[in-house]
Protein backbone atom coordinates (compact mmCIF):
# COMPACT_ATOMS: atom_id res chain seq x y z
CA UNK A 1 0.00 0.00 0.00
CA UNK A 2 1.11 3.19 -0.97
CA UNK A 3 1.46 5.76 1.75
CA UNK A 4 -0.42 9.33 0.82
CA UNK A 5 1.74 12.25 0.29
CA UNK A 6 1.89 14.43 3.53
CA UNK A 7 -1.54 16.75 2.85
CA UNK A 8 -2.09 20.48 4.56
CA UNK A 9 -4.12 23.16 4.10
CA UNK A 10 -4.07 26.98 4.82
CA UNK A 11 -8.01 28.25 5.66
CA UNK A 12 -9.28 25.37 3.70
CA UNK A 13 -7.21 25.43 0.71
CA UNK A 14 -4.84 23.11 -0.02
CA UNK A 15 -1.07 24.30 0.16
CA UNK A 16 0.69 24.19 -3.27
CA UNK A 17 3.95 22.41 -2.07
CA UNK A 18 2.96 20.19 1.39
CA UNK A 19 6.72 19.19 1.62
CA UNK A 20 8.09 22.57 1.57
CA UNK A 21 5.91 24.34 4.04
CA UNK A 22 6.37 20.77 6.05
CA UNK A 23 10.01 22.10 6.06
CA UNK A 24 8.70 26.17 6.87
CA UNK A 25 6.79 24.88 9.63
CA UNK A 26 9.73 23.46 11.18
CA UNK A 27 11.16 26.36 12.29
CA UNK A 28 14.75 25.17 12.62
CA UNK A 29 16.50 27.27 10.23
CA UNK A 30 17.66 31.22 10.52
CA UNK A 31 17.80 34.45 8.37
CA UNK A 32 19.31 37.33 7.63
CA UNK A 33 17.12 40.76 7.22
CA UNK A 34 18.30 43.81 5.09
CA UNK A 35 17.10 47.38 3.71
CA UNK A 36 17.12 48.52 -0.04
CA UNK A 37 17.43 50.97 -1.47
CA UNK A 38 17.35 51.22 -5.48
CA UNK A 39 18.56 47.35 -5.27
CA UNK A 40 21.06 47.99 -3.34
CA UNK A 41 22.26 46.61 0.36
CA UNK A 42 24.58 47.89 2.95
CA UNK A 43 27.25 45.27 3.81
CA UNK A 44 25.48 42.85 1.35
CA UNK A 45 28.79 40.64 2.01
CA UNK A 46 28.40 40.56 5.29
CA UNK A 47 25.06 39.44 4.99
CA UNK A 48 26.02 36.52 2.34
CA UNK A 49 28.85 35.38 4.84
CA UNK A 50 25.90 34.78 7.63
CA UNK A 51 24.11 33.11 6.19
CA UNK A 52 26.85 30.62 4.61
CA UNK A 53 28.78 30.35 8.14
CA UNK A 54 25.35 29.73 9.80
CA UNK A 55 23.71 26.99 7.13
CA UNK A 56 27.67 25.22 7.49
CA UNK A 57 26.72 24.97 11.02
CA UNK A 58 23.31 23.94 11.03
CA UNK A 59 22.97 22.14 8.39
CA UNK A 60 26.36 21.44 7.39
CA UNK A 61 26.57 22.63 3.71
CA UNK A 62 27.37 25.30 2.45
CA UNK A 63 25.41 28.32 0.56
CA UNK A 64 27.45 30.03 -2.56
CA UNK A 65 26.70 34.00 -2.29
CA UNK A 66 25.85 33.83 -5.84
CA UNK A 67 22.73 31.59 -4.92
CA UNK A 68 21.51 34.14 -2.71
CA UNK A 69 22.28 37.22 -4.27
CA UNK A 70 20.67 35.91 -7.50
CA UNK A 71 17.64 34.60 -5.70
CA UNK A 72 17.28 38.24 -3.65
CA UNK A 73 17.68 40.30 -6.63
CA UNK A 74 14.91 38.42 -8.62
CA UNK A 75 12.57 38.65 -5.44
CA UNK A 76 13.34 42.46 -5.49
CA UNK A 77 12.45 42.98 -8.90
CA UNK A 78 9.68 40.80 -9.47
CA UNK A 79 8.14 42.36 -5.96
CA UNK A 80 8.19 45.48 -8.35
CA UNK A 81 10.34 47.32 -4.90
CA UNK A 82 13.46 48.18 -5.21
CA UNK A 83 12.94 50.23 -1.95
CA UNK A 84 12.15 47.63 0.37
CA UNK A 85 12.40 45.70 3.60
CA UNK A 86 13.81 42.03 2.86
CA UNK A 87 14.78 38.90 4.23
CA UNK A 88 16.05 35.68 3.57
CA UNK A 89 15.14 32.45 5.51
CA UNK A 90 17.18 29.17 4.92
CA UNK A 91 15.53 25.79 5.86
CA UNK A 92 16.91 22.21 6.15
CA UNK A 93 17.51 21.03 2.73
CA UNK A 94 19.10 24.75 1.83
CA UNK A 95 16.01 25.71 1.00
CA UNK A 96 15.47 29.38 0.47
CA UNK A 97 12.48 31.98 0.89
CA UNK A 98 12.93 35.12 0.03
CA UNK A 99 10.23 37.61 1.80
CA UNK A 100 9.96 41.35 0.21
CA UNK A 101 7.90 44.20 1.84
CA UNK A 102 7.62 48.10 2.35
CA UNK A 103 10.59 49.66 3.29
CA UNK A 104 11.00 50.98 6.94
CA UNK A 105 11.74 54.33 7.16
CA UNK A 106 14.91 56.29 6.63
CA UNK A 107 16.37 58.42 9.08
CA UNK A 108 16.83 58.43 12.94
CA UNK A 109 14.81 56.68 15.01
CA UNK A 110 12.68 58.41 17.54
CA UNK A 111 14.25 57.64 21.19
CA UNK A 112 13.59 54.65 22.62
CA UNK A 113 13.18 53.09 26.62
CA UNK A 114 14.01 49.82 26.97
CA UNK A 115 12.89 47.13 29.82
CA UNK A 116 15.48 45.02 31.54
CA UNK A 117 14.57 41.59 31.51
CA UNK A 118 16.37 38.36 32.75
CA UNK A 119 16.62 36.16 29.61
CA UNK A 120 19.49 35.36 27.01
CA UNK A 121 18.93 33.77 23.80
CA UNK A 122 19.82 30.10 22.86
CA UNK A 123 22.84 29.94 20.37
CA UNK A 124 23.04 34.03 19.92
CA UNK A 125 25.57 34.19 17.44
CA UNK A 126 23.15 32.22 15.05
CA UNK A 127 20.00 35.08 13.72
CA UNK A 128 18.11 31.98 14.12
CA UNK A 129 14.33 30.69 13.78
CA UNK A 130 11.77 30.44 16.47
CA UNK A 131 12.61 33.72 18.72
CA UNK A 132 9.66 32.66 20.84
CA UNK A 133 11.66 33.91 24.39
CA UNK A 134 12.91 37.39 22.34
CA UNK A 135 8.80 37.88 21.13
CA UNK A 136 7.37 37.16 24.81
CA UNK A 137 9.49 39.87 26.56
CA UNK A 138 9.49 42.52 23.72
CA UNK A 139 5.70 42.13 23.50
CA UNK A 140 5.60 42.52 27.77
CA UNK A 141 8.48 45.28 27.46
CA UNK A 142 5.61 47.35 25.21
CA UNK A 143 2.92 46.27 27.04
CA UNK A 144 4.36 47.75 29.95
CA UNK A 145 5.34 51.18 28.46
CA UNK A 146 8.59 50.58 26.68
CA UNK A 147 9.64 50.09 23.27
CA UNK A 148 11.85 47.23 23.56
CA UNK A 149 13.40 45.26 25.83
CA UNK A 150 16.86 44.48 27.18
CA UNK A 151 18.07 40.82 27.70
CA UNK A 152 20.41 40.29 30.63
CA UNK A 153 21.78 37.99 32.07
CA UNK A 154 20.71 36.40 36.25
CA UNK A 155 23.61 38.90 37.02
CA UNK A 156 22.61 41.75 35.07
CA UNK A 157 24.81 41.57 32.81
CA UNK A 158 23.49 43.35 29.44
CA UNK A 159 23.64 41.23 26.33
CA UNK A 160 21.53 42.92 23.52
CA UNK A 161 17.65 43.97 22.80
CA UNK A 162 14.79 41.17 21.65
CA UNK A 163 15.91 42.42 18.63
CA UNK A 164 18.57 45.03 18.55
CA UNK A 165 21.83 45.28 19.75
CA UNK A 166 23.10 48.03 22.27
CA UNK A 167 26.00 50.35 22.64
CA UNK A 168 26.88 52.89 25.52
CA UNK A 169 28.62 56.32 25.74
CA UNK A 170 31.00 56.89 28.36
CA UNK A 171 32.21 60.10 27.18
CA UNK A 172 34.99 58.91 25.47
CA UNK A 173 34.55 55.41 23.83
CA UNK A 174 31.40 53.96 22.31
CA UNK A 175 31.01 50.70 24.17
CA UNK A 176 29.33 47.52 23.08
CA UNK A 177 28.12 44.94 25.82
CA UNK A 178 30.75 41.71 25.38
CA UNK A 179 27.68 39.20 26.70
CA UNK A 180 26.98 36.68 23.66
CA UNK A 181 24.77 38.20 21.88
CA UNK A 182 24.10 38.16 17.79
CA UNK A 183 26.45 40.50 16.04
CA UNK A 184 23.69 42.32 13.85
CA UNK A 185 25.60 43.43 10.28
CA UNK A 186 24.33 47.44 11.66
CA UNK A 187 26.46 46.96 14.73
CA UNK A 188 29.32 45.55 12.28
CA UNK A 189 29.68 48.35 9.81
CA UNK A 190 29.83 50.63 12.63
CA UNK A 191 31.99 49.15 15.45
CA UNK A 192 35.02 49.75 13.27
CA UNK A 193 33.88 53.46 12.14
CA UNK A 194 33.81 54.60 15.80
CA UNK A 195 36.26 53.09 17.13
CA UNK A 196 34.69 51.28 19.55
CA UNK A 197 35.33 48.89 22.65
CA UNK A 198 33.80 45.53 23.87
CA UNK A 199 33.51 45.22 27.52
CA UNK A 200 31.48 44.08 30.20
CA UNK A 201 28.40 46.28 30.69
CA UNK A 202 25.56 45.55 33.61
CA UNK A 203 22.71 47.07 34.69
CA UNK A 204 24.42 48.46 37.64
CA UNK A 205 26.86 50.01 35.70
CA UNK A 206 24.56 52.56 33.62
CA UNK A 207 25.08 55.68 36.32
CA UNK A 208 28.44 55.76 34.88
CA UNK A 209 27.32 56.38 30.94
CA UNK A 210 26.13 59.51 29.43
CA UNK A 211 24.38 57.76 26.31
CA UNK A 212 22.66 54.54 24.85
CA UNK A 213 22.04 54.09 21.20
CA UNK A 214 20.40 50.76 19.49
CA UNK A 215 21.04 49.05 15.86
CA UNK A 216 18.93 46.56 13.67
CA UNK A 217 18.86 46.08 10.05
CA UNK A 218 15.62 48.82 10.25
CA UNK A 219 18.04 51.84 11.36
CA UNK A 220 19.60 53.56 14.24
CA UNK A 221 17.97 55.13 17.67
CA UNK A 222 18.78 56.52 20.77
CA UNK A 223 17.84 55.15 24.20
CA UNK A 224 16.23 57.88 26.27
CA UNK A 225 16.28 55.30 29.22
CA UNK A 226 16.61 51.90 31.04
CA UNK A 227 13.58 50.89 33.43
CA UNK A 228 14.17 53.82 35.90
CA UNK A 229 17.59 55.29 34.82
CA UNK A 230 17.11 57.93 32.33
CA UNK A 231 19.47 58.73 29.90
CA UNK A 232 20.16 61.83 28.02
CA UNK A 233 20.05 61.72 23.96
CA UNK A 234 23.56 63.03 22.96
CA UNK A 235 23.14 64.73 19.68
CA UNK A 236 26.51 65.17 18.76
CA UNK A 237 27.12 61.31 19.38
CA UNK A 238 24.08 60.32 17.28
CA UNK A 239 25.00 62.86 14.56
CA UNK A 240 28.65 60.79 14.87
CA UNK A 241 26.91 57.59 14.30
CA UNK A 242 24.44 58.66 11.75
CA UNK A 243 27.47 59.76 9.87
CA UNK A 244 29.26 57.32 10.29
CA UNK A 245 26.52 54.47 9.00
CA UNK A 246 25.90 56.94 5.73
CA UNK A 247 29.27 56.66 5.06
CA UNK A 248 28.98 53.04 4.50
CA UNK A 249 28.84 52.07 0.63
CA UNK A 250 25.69 50.53 -0.95
CA UNK A 251 26.24 47.04 -2.78
CA UNK A 252 24.64 46.33 -5.60
CA UNK A 253 22.43 42.77 -5.74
Amino acid sequence: MTTPPTHIEIDGVPAGDPELLTTLMSGFGHFTAMQVRDGRVKGLGLHLERLDRSTRELFGEELPGERVRTLLAGAVEASGRRDSSARVYVYDGVRLAVVVREPAEDGPGAPQRLMSVDYLRPAPHIKHLGGFGQSYHREAAQRAGYEEALLTSPYGDIAEGAITNIAFWDGSSVVWPSAPCLTGITMTLLEPLLGSVRRPVSLADLGGYRAAFVTNSRGIAPVSGIDTVDLAVDEDLMKRVYSAYESVEWDTL
